[in-house]
């Protein structure tokens, strides 16, 4: 597989102060990315940072061979998609936010239809397209959520906890579902926990981000069997 992305001696700050640094990480096509640490570690300032919402103090980030800081944030935010923890639904039917992205991109009319409702049938949904998302419980609307970035077929996927707030069994469930869609389109995914657990479901890979630090990336094994860092071990083994 060839490197989707590429980040060297990336630093990032925030209030004055960095929170996070990164010698080196690459992120192949089509790999599904568990980014796992504690709260604060600094995981979610990677993905805002990848999602170009935040910038890096210092450090080179390569888009598919390319330097990312080249394009412009429109061209590069079109080639991604990030989905929350709290899912941000407009106060619409669930067809039009889903179909909100491929109208904004200007997709012509006559396939935004089939391709909405390919994909909210595969995440169980299409009888809801008419519900509006206020009536949405949790695992509905971050189902639709989920829909919305998937619909625009995105080089990059960026999950930010996005089951931390649905109760156990629409976790689970959702969880099962998102790994066998991933598995199935191949969408290379940077996935934010703090879940070992959810990690070790979904990524095919992991980094392990402590204190600021990315301190190692690998398989779930050689994550889990990391027996050098006394760190790594506490938090793997708690």
């Amino acid at each position: 597989m060839n490197s989707l992305l590429d980040i060297h001696d990336l630093s990032v700050e925030r209030g004055g102060k960095t929170v996070l640094t990164i010698d080196e990480l690459s992120i192949e096509k089509g790999d599904v990315l568990a980014v796992v640490g504690p709260n604060g570690a600094g995981k979610s300032t990677l993905l805002l940072t990848l999602a170009r919402l935040l910038r890096p103090k210092d450090g080179k980030i390569s888009f598919n061979g390319g330097q990312a800081e080249t394009e412009s944030d429109t061209i590069y935010r079109r080639r991604i998609a990030l989905v929350l923890q709290d899912p941000l639904l407009f106060d619409m039917s669930v067809f039009d936010n889903v179909a909100s992205g491929l109208r904004f991109r200007g997709l012509e009319k006559r396939k935004i239809q089939p391709r909405v409702e390919m994909w909210l049938e595969r995440l169980g949904i299409l009888g809801l397209k008419n519900r509006r998302a206020t009536e949405l419980s949790g695992g509905e609307a971050q189902r639709v959520s989920l829909a919305r970035a998937l619909v625009l077929e995105p080089e990059l996927l960026l999950l930010d906890e996005p089951f931390a707030a649905l109760d156990p069994p629409t976790h689970k469930r959702l969880l099962a579902e998102l790994t066998s869609l991933l598995d199935e389109t191949l969408t290379t995914t940077v996935f934010i926990t703090h879940d070992l657990n959810e990690a070790i479901q979904l990524g095919r890979r992991m980094a392990i981000i402590l204190n600021g630090n990315l301190r190692k990336a690998g398989s779930p094994d050689e994550i889990l069997n990391a027996t050098n860092d006394p760190e790594i071990i506490a938090f793997t083994r708690q």
